[in-house]
């Protein structure tokens, strides 16, 4: 839960008013974008299946849809502070015109502990949640994903019953869109179901598009540099593999409960295969296509961040570089594959030792961008190859990155800051329009 002094939803607040005193923002878009268009929670009641009835809480915050419609992830989590789902929300509306997506953002979930549920007990809840959300969401309102504990599977669910609810005669839910486009309602979904290829990789492969046009932009060759990722889910593992097939030494690697350090670099493939196998990362030193070998090291989250590294990449947890460790890394480049992986006062240190951060909103932004590309597809009964997708996404993220370069430069402001004026300064004109 979050504590007032880190409370993601002040700190983001901060970070807006700033912002929007450097550019002049306009007070009354100011002012609306100071709280979310609205809050919706709603009472879930299921049937267990030992025939006892229990009801949840689901909620959803829509943030703000100037850009487009609301867009953001469901997650299933025991503890929701409604602080960090507001935070969340803002900084979708934030990253998706970083990355210049037509949507807005929103976030949501419901206060359940997904474990302590039956797999027919979580259909049943998601059928609930759909149905009361039906005329709250849809492919032009709002726009739901994976997030923290749901997956493809849930998101068929979503889908599933939402298709029911519109289609159904009584139904309030009115729409014109066809049977595929109905599929647009969430994203994230198996491909046979209207999911898009290359979504999986999407978010580190964002990430390492980013990189590479900042490497570029330094004059940096990436054969020459070095990395550690920590993290080992979908998002650092992907981003390990595609720098290893750059060329850039990825020598540590984290999951959540150990790292390995390997001065002469690892194979996050082989190292991914030997973590299946063995059940965890540690003896996982797998250098070219050997495991095991005998100079690697065992370290933990704590140490990689501090590690002799040119790039480091926090791809797990939020708030760990923290006053407390930002002055012992070493790292000339952090890539935010987190999201909020610095906090403010690391921010302030990291800033004063030179230490360049490409920021959340835009390295990690691969994912929103490959799900408005699987949205687009259902909506115009389209199917894009991997190749298109990521050919789409390496041409995105580097215009994106471009512009956030461009505008630091220009006005003097970190990476950060340059990130928030590009989507402050892209929200504001199409607001204008409307006013």
């Amino acid at each position: 839960m979050a504590t007032e002094d880190n409370n993601p939803w002040k700190r983001s607040q901060e970070k807006l008013r700033a912002i929007a005193k450097k550019i002049h923002l306009d007070p009354l878009l100011l002012a609306e974008l100071e709280e979310p268009d609205r809050i919706i929670t709603t009472s879930l009641p299921i049937r267990l299946d030992n025939g006892n009835i229990q009801t949840f809480t689901g909620y959803r915050v829509q943030h703000n849809n100037v850009l487009g419609p609301y867009k953001g992830g469901i997650r299933y989590h025991p503890q929701v502070s409604m602080d960090e789902v507001k935070a969340l929300a803002f900084w979708m509306t934030v990253k998706c015109a970083v990355i210049n997506v037509p949507f807005g953002g929103s976030k949501g979930g419901i206060t359940v502990d997904p474990k302590s549920l039956s797999e027919n007990e979580l259909r049943e809840l998601t059928y609930v949640f759909s149905r009361k959300l039906a005329r709250a969401i849809g492919p032009e309102i709002d726009v739901p994903a994976p997030d923290v504990n749901t997956n493809p599977t849930i998101m068929g669910w979503l889908v599933e019953e939402y298709e029911k609810q519109v289609k159904s005669q009584k139904s309030k839910v009115k729409t014109s869109l066809t049977d595929n486009q109905l599929k647009a309602v969430v994203t994230g979904k198996q491909v046979d179901q209207g999911g898009s290829l290359g979504r999986t990789e999407a978010t580190g492969l964002g990430g390492f598009y980013a990189l590479m046009h900042v490497l570029k932009k330094l004059g940096l060759n990436p054969k020459d540099m070095t990395v550690a990722v920590q993290g080992f889910g979908n998002v650092g593992y992907y981003a390990a593999e595609f720098f290893y097939k750059e060329g850039i030494k990825v020598v540590a690697v984290s999951d959540s409960k150990e790292g390995i350090y390997v001065k002469e670099g690892l194979n996050p493939d082989k190292t991914l295969a030997c973590k299946k196998e063995k059940g965890m990362l540690s003896g996982c030193y797998c250098i070219g296509s050997v495991c095991d070998v005998k100079n690697g090291k065992q370290i933990t989250n704590k140490d990689l961040l501090e590690l002799p590294v040119d790039i480091l990449v926090p791809a797990a947890l939020e708030n760990v570089i923290t006053a407390e460790n930002a002055a012992n890394t070493k790292a000339k480049i952090i890539l935010e594959l987190a999201n909020g992986p610095i906090t403010i006062e690391a921010d302030t240190i990291l800033a004063q030792k030179d230490t360049m951060v490409i920021p959340d909103i835009l390295a990690n932004s691969g994912g929103v961008c490959v799900s408005y590309y699987e949205w687009y597809q259902n909506m115009h009964n389209e199917k894009w190859t991997k190749e298109d997708v990521f050919k789409k996404l390496k041409k995105q993220m580097e215009e994106a990155t471009n512009d956030v370069w461009t505008i630091s430069k220009e006005k003097g402001v970190s990476l950060r800051d340059a990130a928030y004026i590009v989507a402050l300064q892209r929200i504001q004109n199409a607001w204008k329009h409307e006013h």
